[in-house]
């Protein structure tokens, strides 16, 4: 089954709104299990400032798990962090400008691999 999904995510053989759908669900149990692991309680989103739990923990393998996450945690979450600095943040709010946030990712993903695989097919 993930070689399928995979197979079908690099041969593009998936509509637009499902790979923004699934890339969507996925950032948000991808949010959901680093922040419930690496922090020190279980959340979905990061909030009070600290949009990247675990750094600076006394716990080596929840720093190594931090470092190890930290690029996708900073193309994720990165350019929203600012958001998440208000101490008493609207849930549904992060969660909307999250999804708004990732949607765009997908999009601009999706384009870009049709286009590999669509260069593909014009060179064989």
């Amino acid at each position: 089954m993930k070689y399928k999904v995979l197979f079908i995510v690099l041969h593009m053989k998936i509509s637009r709104k499902k790979f923004v759908i699934i890339f969507v669900l996925s950032a948000f149990v991808f949010q959901f299990i680093t922040n419930s692991l690496l922090g020190p309680k279980v959340g979905g989103l990061p909030v009070n400032g600290d949009w990247f739990s675990g750094a600076g923990s006394p716990i080596v393998w929840k720093r190594t798990v931090a470092a190890i996450i930290y690029p996708i945690r900073i193309v994720l979450v990165g350019p929203l962090s600012p958001i998440f600095n208000d101490p008493d943040p609207v849930p549904p709010l992060l969660a909307f400008f999250c999804a708004l946030y990732w949607t765009f990712l997908a999009l601009v993903l999706h384009f870009i691999l049709s286009k590999i695989n669509f260069r593909k097919k014009q060179e064989a």
